[in-house]
């Protein structure tokens, strides 16, 4: 389902992703916030399909804001590999590690709403994790409870 959103001129190109994380202070007052803010929800990936020239100014963003239309976008994290299986409709919560300097870090932890999620497929990416963790990474997409 697309939905209209504002994005900082710089970041507005069609096919980038970016994972929406809630509005800050500065928002609080500004006209558009409800245009900005409104349609998205927090944690979840967003894929760029569209950008239309309408410009607004922003103070977040020196350069302003475009209108662009978005559409949620899959994602790949890792997972318990008892848990990874296609089409299997889970729980996200991160998996439990503190060592940020790990190359599967931003895989294992996210930063995605916890929710359910929908495993699209079990990627075949070697997933090596020092603490011993056998994990698996997924494509998942979030599933929109009505």
């Amino acid at each position: 389902m697309t939905k209209i959103t504002l994005i900082g001129n710089k970041l507005a190109v069609t096919d980038n992703e970016f994972v929406y994380m809630g509005p800050v202070a500065e928002c609080d007052e500004c006209k558009f916030k409800k245009m900005c803010h409104g349609n998205l929800e927090k944690g979840v990936k967003y894929k760029i399909t569209e950008v239309r020239a309408t410009t607004h100014p922003c103070s977040i963003h020196s350069e302003g804001v475009k209108v662009v239309e978005v559409i949620p976008s899959e994602l790949n994290i890792n997972i318990e590999s008892k848990k990874a299986l296609e089409g299997l409709t889970i729980s996200h919560k991160d998996v439990s590690c503190d060592n940020v300097l790990c190359e599967n870090y931003l895989y294992c932890k996210p930063q995605i709403e916890s929710g359910k999620y929908k495993i699209l497929s079990v990627l075949n990416t070697k997933v090596k994790c020092p603490l011993g963790n056998s994990l698996k990474r997924v494509l998942i997409k979030p599933i929109k409870e009505e």
